[in-house]
């Protein structure tokens, strides 16, 4: 029996990177809110969210299928040491404020994968972690990136592949995790329905995104991922 695929994301990357290795996929955008609560750490906000995502989108997946969702954001010190989570920014100052926060530090991305399987509410779920450096970009260079509207959809405003403002160096992770759907990550989850890709993922990402990655085959040596009961 054929399985449908569902992605269920607002967000024109992950439909762009799940792209790279010809998924054959339907898209059901969702809307959940994604507040931190009360005292909730980067890796138990990541997997709720994109748990939550995926269960929103169950009801309107049909047939036999998989629904995919995800969720990424950006954990970083704040001035007092304690860790913060830097979600989509409110508005442009906002913005400012964050990639401020974030210039010349490391911080960590952190994506969520979930798969659930609609037939009975089986879900599999993963989550990739990135060490980000970023470079010691200046006040104008952030004036002139967020005047263009770019960060304000993005999780700790900015976008690792904009080619005008660059942000990120020296990067040795997943790049496409800090992009927000790491495929290395979401191919094994899959494997777990034996669901596999067309074309191999490690190559078609890399060839996709012009990057050079070290850790796929760490990725891909299984084990990480959690089954959690419906």
């Amino acid at each position: 029996m054929n399985i449908h695929l569902y992605l269920a994301s607002n967000s024109p990357r992950r439909k762009e990177l799940i792209s790279l290795v010809k998924w054959e996929y339907n898209h059901l955008p969702v809307e959940v809110d994604e507040n931190p609560l009360p005292g909730e750490g980067g890796s138990d906000y990541v997997a709720r969210i994109a748990n939550a995502k995926a269960q929103s989108a169950r009801h309107l997946a049909r047939g036999n299928s998989l629904v995919i969702a995800a969720d990424t954001a950006v954990l970083g010190s704040g001035i007092d040491g304690k860790m913060v989570i830097y979600g989509k920014p409110k508005d442009a100052q906002d913005a400012k404020d964050m990639l401020r926060a974030l210039r010349g530090r490391s911080h960590q991305v952190m994506t969520a994968v979930t798969v659930l399987r609609t037939q009975d509410g089986m879900l599999v779920s993963d989550r990739c972690t990135t060490d980000v450096p970023m470079r010691a970009y200046g006040d104008a260079e952030i004036e002139a990136y967020v005047s263009g509207g770019d960060p304000l959809d993005k999780a700790g405003a900015y976008a690792i592949q904009h080619a005008g403002f660059h942000p990120v160096e020296n990067l040795a992770g997943c790049y496409a995790n800090v992009m927000g759907l790491p495929l290395c990550h979401l191919a094994r989850a899959l494997k777990k329905f034996n669901v596999r890709p067309q074309l191999d993922v490690p190559s078609a990402c890399q060839a996709g995104l012009g990057y050079n990655c070290h850790v796929y085959h760490e990725i891909l040596s299984e084990g990480n991922q959690e089954r959690l009961p419906a």
